[in-house]
């Protein structure tokens, strides 16, 4: 935005009583677009996160668990075809589950190494979320300094606010 900017490198502070009315409102605008755009990585990531668990949760209650129980002979189960729909399915192998491993790729893996695959999925994603969620912070607090200069910008020359 300015042209007095420093070259790339380590971000440089912006002094916000320095910018013009117009400035701080396209600063607003920008800081509002940026923590809405993480803000929704945010979710998806959540939700992502929660798949995974439910793939974890899942092999632990349909195979591993059914084989500790014992089905008696039945080894019927629900199969998850979105977040709220369910098929009945039958397990022709308890050694075995397939796992998606993203882009349409499906890999055989037993079932303690696909628990312990979706495990570190979910390891990955949550220090993911805390990073995220450390920058969703930041921008927050940005965003509010600068409607707080603005406000008093406003203030001070006497416009009307809006």
């Amino acid at each position: 935005m300015s042209q007095n900017a420093p070259s790339e490198g380590a971000p440089q502070g912006i002094n916000l009583a320095t910018l013009s009315i117009p400035q701080l409102r396209a600063l607003q605008t920008r800081l509002t677009s940026e923590l809405e755009h993480l803000t929704t990585s945010h979710t998806k990531l959540r939700a992502a996160q929660a798949k995974f668990r439910d793939c974890v949760r899942t092999i632990n209650d349909g195979v591993i668990g059914n084989e500790k129980m014992g089905t008696d002979g039945r080894d019927e189960i629900l199969v998850p075809l979105t977040s709220s729909l369910y098929v009945k399915g039958r397990l022709t192998d308890r050694e075995k589950v397939l796992v998606d491993v993203g882009t349409g790729f499906y890999v055989e893996k037993t079932a303690p190494k696909a628990v312990a695959f979706y495990g570190e999925k979910v390891k990955g994603l949550e220090a993911n979320l805390q990073e995220l969620e450390k920058i969703v912070q930041t921008k927050s607090s940005q965003l509010r300094i600068t409607e707080e200069t603005l406000r008093q910008k406003l203030l001070s020359e006497g416009a009307p606010q809006g």
